[in-house]
């Protein structure tokens, strides 16, 4: 985060991090949130990926080795083509044709010419217009992703490049930005997801929480640098702009996708422009910093206003009535927001700092989250239960809105911020998106809607409405 007082201004080690840089807006229409749905869809607790006892597609890859990355890449290329020649025409009135020629190489290796590059070494998966041809890394990159999200990553990651190929059949062409095609692509993946989620996929199943939390953390970890700005070339987006365009399509399906084009995505985009990249600054303040502390409790105040102020106190003493929350928490019987400083500023150090955390703002959006009980208190709202979960994640996401660069408040976001609260939304305990006594809404999707919808809010009154 920026600190104008101070004047002080986290990757997976071949990954990039995103930051922001403005206010959202024209975001998604929603629905009145439920707690146990999410955009529409019941959450569910049940296994993500292959069907089990399900024969293999008959399509093959190019220079494909016949083992199981290929096999898992296969079967999510029948899954999304089936779901595309259903509702390209649907939707578009365009018949779908499959692609041309799927193609698989190992990175790791001696790589073959595909579409006049060069594989060697090229951890990637693409799709080529010119020849109509999608193409993935089998030795390095698929099987990173699968071992550490799981099959579904492999699933979203195709999925996305038939994005591009749809944008392609379509009519999007070279001269649309990066930015807007990547941003349609990943909206493209939300709207299959929605359809696999529905039980229609005949190779891949999808729970709507720890199964969409995969694919949230696929395309956390294939996020762009701080330093890679949305006006770049090749640009894809940092982990909240690409998780809010996969929400659209997953919410309000593929003819919201088409919508995105450069007024959309610039009047809502948060990653910075390449003008304003500051190379090497990952903009980390200590979170235990004194004057950091103060100037973000000023910017809650100018958010909320003076009289929902809660006490503020440097240890989380116990409450008569519950709500001890680690390492920051809410008190309702004494009006006191208790802050462990030494577990916050563990949260606080990043890795590149050399820590084992999340980043500053991560840390800062936790402290937030509890002052957002006494807001809700305040106003004679219930603390308790996922209805307050959901508000105290739309809150702190509205706070989140009030400090966006320019608008001169003591504490800015900078970039990276917004991710490093994807990123604290998605673990497996979220206290950013928690009621009093820490329990979180159980899906990692609907923690990060939350959290958007009150960055899009105009006023705070939004979240009360939304989350009842």
């Amino acid at each position: 985060m920026g600190n104008r007082i101070n004047g002080v201004a986290v990757l997976l080690a071949a990954v990039l991090l995103a930051g922001c840089a403005r206010s959202v807006a024209g975001t998604a229409e929603t629905e009145q949130w439920s707690p146990t749905r999410a955009a529409g869809l019941e959450i569910t607790s049940g296994q993500s990926g292959p069907r089990p006892g399900v024969p293999d597609t008959g399509l093959t890859a190019v220079n494909g080795d016949g083992g199981e990355i290929d096999r898992l890449a296969l079967n999510a290329v029948e899954d999304v083509q089936r779901y595309w020649a259903q509702e390209l025409p649907a939707t578009f009135g365009v018949p779908f044709a499959p692609v041309r020629r799927l193609f698989s190489y190992d990175s790791t290796g001696p790589g073959p010419v595909v579409c006049g590059t060069d594989t060697t070494g090229l951890v990637n998966a693409f799709y080529c217009p010119a020849e109509d041809t999608v193409a993935w890394d089998r030795g390095e990159l698929l099987p990173t992703l699968a071992d550490t999200f799981g099959t579904m990553s492999v699933v979203a990651v195709l999925a996305h490049e038939f994005g591009h190929a749809v944008q392609f059949r379509l009519g999007v062409g070279g001269s649309t930005s990066s930015i807007v095609r990547e941003q349609q692509a990943d909206c493209y993946t939300g709207a299959f997801f929605r359809w696999l989620a529905e039980g229609n996929g005949p190779h891949y199943r999808l729970a709507t929480g720890p199964g969409l939390n995969q694919v949230l953390g696929t395309l956390f970890f294939i996020r762009d640098s701080t330093e890679v700005g949305f006006d770049t070339d090749g640009a894809h987006g940092n982990a909240f702009d690409r998780v809010s365009a996969f929400q659209f399509g997953f919410g309000d399906g593929s003819g919201r996708c088409a919508r995105i084009d450069e007024t959309e995505v610039r009047g809502r985009i948060t990653q910075q422009s390449a003008a304003a990249v500051v190379p090497g600054d990952d903009g980390n303040l200590p979170v235990d910093d004194p004057d950091a502390l103060a100037a973000l409790l000023s910017t809650l105040r100018a958010a909320f206003g003076p009289n929902t102020a809660p006490i503020v106190g440097t240890t989380v003493a116990d409450c008569p009535e519950g709500g001890r929350t680690a390492p920051v928490s809410y008190c309702p019987a004494t009006g006191t927001l208790g802050l462990d400083l030494a577990g916050l500023a563990a949260i606080g150090t990043a890795r590149s700092d050399g820590g084992d955390g999340i980043g500053d703002f991560a840390a800062f959006a936790e402290i937030a989250s509890r002052y957002a009980l006494a807001v809700q208190q305040a106003a004679g709202l219930p603390l308790r239960g996922v209805a307050a979960a959901g508000r105290t994640a739309c809150l702190t996401g509205f706070w989140a809105g009030t400090i966006t660069a320019g608008r001169g408040a003591p504490l800015a976001l900078s970039p990276g911020d917004l991710d490093e609260a994807v990123a604290e939304m998605l673990a497996p305990e979220s206290l950013i998106a928690a009621d009093v006594d820490g329990r979180s809404i159980p899906s990692g999707f609907a923690r990060v809607q939350a959290f958007r919808e009150g960055f899009a809010a105009a006023d705070p009154a939004a979240c009360a409405d939304l989350f009842r």
